[in-house]
């Protein structure tokens, strides 16, 4: 027995033993792999060379596509809903019939209005057409009357003043001769005051003021009008009813959007852009939108760019154009843009992801050289997209670049290199 848990106890040790030498070349191992110095085991890479062709600048944002445009139709008067004539959803065109609100109380006060105005217009041709005329025709008859009256005073009076100084007739009768043509002049003087005061006042006077219940007949028909108008509610651009919370019987608020149409026919993505990237973009510039749930980006351009910083963020309201004929684009939907400005032709590019940071916050590429052997290169970078970048200084389209690899590769690494391309797949 003590024989036997002697055994066991040397076959733990010697266990143990074991497991101590394996980890202790584990850790060497470690130590040796993490050192700065090149290892002596070729590392597989994939490298290509440059691509000499055209790139553009890219400016991303994120925006909400919104109508082309909307209109939101609320009436200026409360009262129940009459008549609807359109669903949600339904296309309309200018002008279409959507909507009545009841109106009978409204008619019943435009048809008062209307009799109103029927006995202003009465009253105004009675006053310009009669009563001024009749007026300035009486004045006219009565001062003719009094010249004549006082032409024949003035001539008898001149004629009994004759006889009286002859002898021939009695100082009486000249003298009531004498009063009656003074009374003559005064009733001829006062005629002549009542013609000009008809002339100067009294007509103008009279006419304005038939003139002023008129319009003012007319301004109550028209006000009646309008607020039947109200009650009356046609589309005013082509587009999609896209809302519509109330049913007939129901009271419309006054203020209360009752109906809702939107012209979806383009839509407008509004990106708000730093000031600096708007500087490089156009009207007309071409961009990409990423839609949730379409595959491929849809295509759009600059249709506005803000002539002022919005204040809260100091940005640039820019917008973007898309054609939506088939209905496809909802309004409301959030999307990601890509705009491209200036493009720049025969350029060097490399992948993005072949671009290593370097000290100082540059960057740096590793070429593979005809010794099979990595190497740092250090490189100025210029327009860079979501996937490649454009390389200014320090690459050749003649260079070997890695573009997979690369990665915590160090300098002078032995590669062996791998095929960029997939391969083909066995057709037998």
């Amino acid at each position: 027995m003590t024989i036997w848990k002697t055994h066991v106890k040397n076959i733990c040790s010697a266990r143990r033993a074991s497991i101590l030498a394996l980890a202790t070349l584990a850790i060497c191992a470690g130590c040796k792999g993490g050192s700065n110095e090149p290892s002596d085991i070729p590392v597989a890479v994939q490298a290509e060379h440059p691509h000499v062709g055209p790139i553009s600048e890219e400016i991303a944002a994120d925006a909400v596509l919104a109508p082309m445009s909307e209109a939101a139709l609320s009436p200026r008067i409360s009262a129940p809903i009459r008549a609807e004539y359109v669903q949600r959803g339904a296309h309309v065109h200018r002008g279409e019939l959507l909507l009545v609100l009841d109106d009978r109380d409204l008619q019943g006060a435009a048809l008062d209005t209307k009799g109103a105005l029927a006995t202003a217009e009465a009253a105004f041709a009675t006053t310009t057409q009669a009563t001024i005329p009749a007026d300035l025709q009486r004045a006219n008859l009565d001062l003719a009357t009094a010249k004549i009256n006082l032409e024949v005073a003035s001539q008898t009076a001149a004629d009994r003043r004759k006889l009286f100084a002859q002898g021939a007739l009695p100082g009486r009768d000249a003298d009531i001769a004498a009063a009656a043509a003074v009374q003559a002049q005064a009733t001829y003087d006062t005629a002549k005051k009542r013609l000009d005061a008809v002339l100067a006042t009294t007509q103008a006077s009279d006419a304005k003021a038939a003139q002023g219940q008129l319009t003012a007949a007319r301004g109550r028909f028209m006000n009646a009008q309008a607020q039947v108008s109200y009650a009356t509610f046609r589309s005013p651009i082509d587009g999609i009813v896209t809302d519509r919370p109330l049913f007939p019987g129901e009271t419309a608020p006054a203020g209360t959007p009752v109906i809702t149409i939107m012209d979806t026919s383009s839509l407008i993505a509004k990106l708000h852009i730093t000031q600096a990237d708007v500087q490089q973009l156009r009207l007309g510039d071409k961009a990409d939108v990423f839609v949730s749930g379409i595959e491929q980006p849809v295509e759009a351009a600059v249709s506005l760019i803000s002539p002022a910083l919005d204040p809260g963020s100091t940005t640039v309201e820019v917008w973007l154009k898309l054609a939506n004929a088939d209905g496809r684009l909802k309004a409301g939907t959030a999307v990601h843009a890509r705009i491209r400005g200036t493009t720049i032709q025969n350029a060097i590019t490399i992948p993005i992801g072949a671009l290593l940071p370097a000290q100082g916050g540059s960057n740096a590429v590793m070429i593979v050289g005809p010794d099979h052997v990595a190497h740092q290169r250090s490189v100025t970078v210029g327009i860079r997209t979501p996937e490649t970048a454009q390389i200014l200084k320090g690459l050749s389209p003649l260079d070997n670049l890695i573009v997979e690899g690369s990665y915590g590769l160090d300098d002078g690494t032995k590669v062996t290199l791998e095929s960029t391309k997939p391969d083909k797949e066995d057709t037998n």
